[in-house]
């Protein structure tokens, strides 16, 4: 089965893509995580905040699409590795991605190939599919981050619901409702061919 060019919001936004076009989608797209990682609140005794990157990494997948979406959140990665203050709060370097926070953005790299598949399949346009869409995306997130969290804490899965997943229920419904609502919306906008 063939997935048409305009199948994703990107795809339908901007119909020739080139090499020019997708390198300032990366640049704009990493630009945007780093904005979104500096919404950021820390919760007491966790070394996880609470952030808009989760937010970021769905829109950024459903938008831009799996194979673009992955490449942009791994610039993101990569451009934070290597000394941009990219990250929450305005923090760099290795240390963010092995450290406790770092299966949190192993999640949000998945999670943006996958919400990106899922776009392309039109998932992110009808409200009934894209609400699952962002809850699998979210799901991949905290799968990665708690699984992270508990080795690097070295506690045990109580404490590291505690610390990892609890405060952030809220937060995440919030980012889930904003996110479902925001690609079907968006899709109202552009044109019918």
């Amino acid at each position: 089965m063939s997935i048409s060019s305009t199948a994703t919001l990107r795809g339908a936004l901007i119909t020739r893509s080139t090499v020019s076009t997708k390198i300032a989608l990366v640049v704009g797209g990493t630009a945007f995580l780093a904005l979104m990682a500096q919404i950021a609140v820390p919760v007491p005794g966790s070394p996880v905040p609470v952030t808009g990157q989760t937010l970021g990494a769905l829109l950024l997948g459903s938008a831009y699409g799996a194979s673009l979406g992955f490449t942009t959140f791994a610039t993101y990665l990569l451009v934070g590795f290597i000394g941009a203050p990219v990250f929450a709060s305005g923090a760099h370097g290795l240390s963010r991605i092995t450290g406790a926070t770092g299966g949190y953005l192993v999640g949000m790299l998945l999670a943006s190939l996958i919400t990106g598949y899922l776009a392309g399949r039109k998932w992110d346009q009808k409200i009934f599919t894209v609400i699952p869409t962002m809850l699998i995306g979210d799901l991949v997130i905290f799968s990665a981050g708690l699984f992270w969290l508990h080795h690097s804490l070295h506690a045990t899965w109580a404490t590291t619901f505690k610390f990892g997943f609890t405060p952030f229920i809220v937060g995440e419904v919030i980012k889930i409702a904003i996110a479902s609502t925001a690609m079907p919306t968006l899709w109202r906008f552009v044109p019918k061919q």
